[in-house]
């Protein structure tokens, strides 16, 4: 986060369809919006039978982000969010092409899971919308996934992501562009046939009304309105109307219909497929269009980072709840931690309060793997925290939180802290060796304080100085050190203590 409130902030959603930023100010802790762009990137149509981004696909793609690049230029960073989505989840070369793009925008690109990005498109949606205590079905079409989140004013309850999308979808179902009755049966089908095992759950009875985002939703309503097959919204019988004259149209260049633009034009039937089939599967009779979507749910919890309102503390603190770890032994080690960290000026190029707040997770978490098993607990804990959907955390941040908890103890896996993206390939080995000591000096469990102790830390030594007569007087202590100090050399770092 920037050392000071930003006058300015910015999200951008690289979506499998387009690339979306949206700039605003930040004017007495609420969000004005200045700026919006958006440029049809269509990365989903870029993947390869094999997963990979093609490489006309991500010179698009990188074209679009030197451009959003510009207008984000003088912005600190911390004040700006980037995200990607299921092409970027998928593609098998993402993350070569992310060092590409960070370098084009300026900034650093997360890749979000699914049931993260449904999160945030509910956050966007439901802060475009009065809070009246009605139970809400949001749903969101992107061009390789689907979202579908219930919820209460601003609180998801139950949240999927799916994998469907305009694009996806009209890629696999009309190729070239052909309309028939026959090949639209089937894309409805195969729509109705990813969501069926969540129907139940997402049935109408399940809520008080339903709300669309995003382009596609957004342009059916314009399309219903304009025909005059609707008087606000989407229904069911202006969704009939609108594939009686996709089918009569025979191929999507031949669709002449008001609101729609040229580039929509190819994606347009595979959308309508899944919304169709959504209609009819959770039986909707009517869909109202919402303003908000995933850039503005970015925005927002942006927002919550910067006033110190971080969801992913309370993602910490249910998942440390759930997996009853001892919260006492987790504040004691925190409060090592602490005390340590205040010695270290910095983690390579991660300044000390951000290394802290990780490892401050980290503690919370380091023990979840208890509740499968004692042994090699450490590897459970890290396989949790990077497989499990922690609302807030990226993928990227999930990986670097579970590779810290995987080496806080026993061999230290340097192979696996140095393949973190930078800085952290530099900055999560000292955390680590911070995080071990921390665990190692708090091993019995006891309440009694730790006397005051002096550290000194570089890349390759270690130096740990206690009050003269403490080591003696705790023996166990000592000799941990002295195995960790083992576990150490190993890794290429000398501790020395007295």
């Amino acid at each position: 986060m920037p050392k000071h409130t930003p006058e300015l902030v910015a999200a951008i959603d690289l979506g499998s369809n387009s690339f979306h930023m949206v700039v605003a100010s930040l004017r007495q802790g609420e969000l004005v919006i200045l700026d919006r762009l958006r440029e049809m990137v269509r990365l989903a149509a870029g993947l390869t039978p094999q997963r990979s981004l093609s490489v006309a696909a991500q010179q698009k793609a990188i074209d679009c982000l030197q451009r959003f690049g510009q207008r984000l230029r003088d912005m600190p960073l911390g004040s700006v969010r980037a995200v990607g989505t299921n092409t970027l989840r998928i593609a098998r070369n993402a993350n070569e092409f992310l060092i590409l793009a960070e370098q084009a925008l300026g900034h650093p690109i997360e890749i979000i899971s699914g049931i993260e990005e449904a999160r945030l498109i509910y956050q966007g949606v439901a802060h475009s919308l009065a809070t009246d205590g009605k139970r809400r079905l949001v749903m969101d079409i992107g061009g390789g996934s689907t979202e579908y989140i219930i919820g209460i004013d601003k609180t998801p309850l139950q949240k999927e992501s799916l994998h469907m999308g305009c694009v996806s979808m009209s890629l696999q179902q009309f190729p070239d562009g052909k309309l028939t009755q026959k090949r639209f049966k089937r894309a409805v089908i195969a729509a109705q046939m990813e969501l069926e095992p969540f129907e139940a759950a997402f049935r109408s009875d399940s809520w008080d009304e339903a709300v669309g985002a995003s382009g596609t939703l957004r342009t059916v309503e314009k399309l219903l309105v304009s025909s005059g097959w609707s008087k606000g919204g989407i229904t069911l019988e202006g969704l009939n109307r609108l594939v009686d004259a996709l089918l009569s149209a025979g191929h999507h260049d031949k669709l002449n219909l008001p609101e729609l633009s040229l580039d929509r034009k190819p994606i347009l039937p595979g959308g309508v497929a899944i919304l169709y089939a959504t209609f009819k599967s959770l039986g909707i009779q009517h869909m109202k269009v919402a303003e908000g979507a995933l850039r503005e749910g970015l925005l927002y919890d942006l927002l919550g980072r910067i006033n110190q309102e971080d969801i992913r503390s309370r993602t910490v603190a249910a998942v440390a709840s759930r997996y009853h770890v001892d919260q006492k032994h987790a504040a004691r080690i925190r409060q090592t931690l602490r005390d340590l960290g205040a010695q270290v000026a910095s983690f390579g190029r991660v300044e000390a309060p951000e290394a802290m707040q990780w490892l401050e997770w980290a503690a919370d978490l380091h023990e979840i793997g208890l509740d499968i098993a004692h042994s090699q607990f450490h590897k459970h804990s890290a396989y949790i925290i990077e497989n499990g959907d922690l609302p807030g955390f990226s993928r990227q941040d999930q990986k670097l939180l579970a590779a810290i908890v995987r080496a806080h103890r026993r061999k230290l896996p340097t192979k696996l802290l140095k393949e973190l993206p930078a800085p952290w390939s530099v900055a999560a080995k000292p955390m680590a060796i911070l995080l071990r000591l921390a665990v190692l000096l708090n091993r019995s469990r006891h309440a009694t304080p730790l006397p005051r102790m002096a550290l000194t830390l570089s890349e390759t030594q270690m130096n740990l100085n206690f009050p003269v007569g403490w080591l003696d007087s705790h023996p166990l202590t000592s000799a941990d050190l002295e195995e960790e100090a083992v576990y150490l050399a190993s890794a290429g770092v000398n501790l020395r203590f007295s």
